[in-house]
């Protein structure tokens, strides 16, 4: 066996059984302790992509690596699974899913891969075809892949002029709801104000969740930039207003864009 991916693989999966064996806190470890670490890493995996930091992203890939095995080293203790069943069952899946490579289905487009795949997925005996989106995933992100989803069996606008449309009369919408005080009904409105733009967002090519980090990161550094700019010039910013805190943010906005 010369293939280096294999060799670094099997020396991952002894590494994991020498752990699991010897170490007192591998051994205690079961999939409920581990679910709420393997978010964080993926967190943070998501967050060298955000910063494109190629290192970081090599290093949270490798973590993340850890977790999947030890999962599958769970999974054979119990003799549930293991990690060759795991890589097996994904590779068929995979083989069956794209017919257009590993079959003789002709396909010329993204979107036609896409709409196969889910029409595959109900013949796997799925019901629904928004049965893979999941509960615990962030609201945002879920409305994403719901909307990829049913795009897949073509419930869907037809051009971004529609969808534009359907957000000016969502927007329309929460302001009738403002006037009538009602919570309840405002906060459901204002719900799916985000989910026509996030709509809006997929067909101008933008991801929501990718662009509203991107506002965040931006924010963050700003804000930080006019604090250290109060704070040069000896100030307290809990006791300026707003007025005398626009001037710094204009300040540190002019700065970055000669960055």
């Amino acid at each position: 066996m010369n293939d280096p991916r294999l060799i670094a693989f099997e020396r991952l999966l002894a590494i994991m059984d020498d752990l699991r064996e010897k170490c007192p806190w591998d051994k205690k470890q079961t999939f409920e302790t581990l679910r709420t670490l393997t978010i964080e890493e993926t967190y943070e995996l998501a967050d060298a992509i955000s910063t494109n930091d190629l290192n970081a992203i090599q290093g949270e890939i490798g973590d993340l690596f850890l977790h999947l095995v030890f999962y599958c080293k769970l999974g054979e203790e119990v003799k549930a699974f293991t990690v060759d069943s795991v890589l097996n069952a994904i590779c068929e899946k995979l083989i069956f899913r794209h017919p257009h490579i590993y079959g003789d289905v002709k396909v010329e487009t993204e979107e036609e891969v896409k709409a196969n795949w889910e029409k595959l997925k109900l013949k796997e005996g799925k019901k629904s075809v928004l049965e893979g989106v999941p509960n615990s995933l962030p609201a945002l992100v879920k409305a994403i892949r719901i909307q990829e989803k049913v795009r897949g069996v073509c419930f869907d606008w037809d051009d971004k002029t529609q969808v534009w449309d359907k957000v000016q009369e969502e927007l329309q919408e929460l302001n009738d709801a403002e006037k009538s005080k009602n919570q309840d009904e405002i906060e459901s409105e204002f719900g799916d104000v985000l989910f026509a733009l996030i709509n809006y967002a997929r067909f101008i090519g933008v991801n929501p969740e990718n662009a509203l980090e991107k506002t965040n990161l931006k924010f963050k550094r700003r804000f930080t930039t006019m604090e250290d700019f109060i704070r040069e010039e000896k100030k307290d910013i809990s006791n300026m207003k707003l007025e005398e805190l626009d001037k710094y943010w204009n300040k540190a906005k002019a700065l970055e864009r000669k960055l």
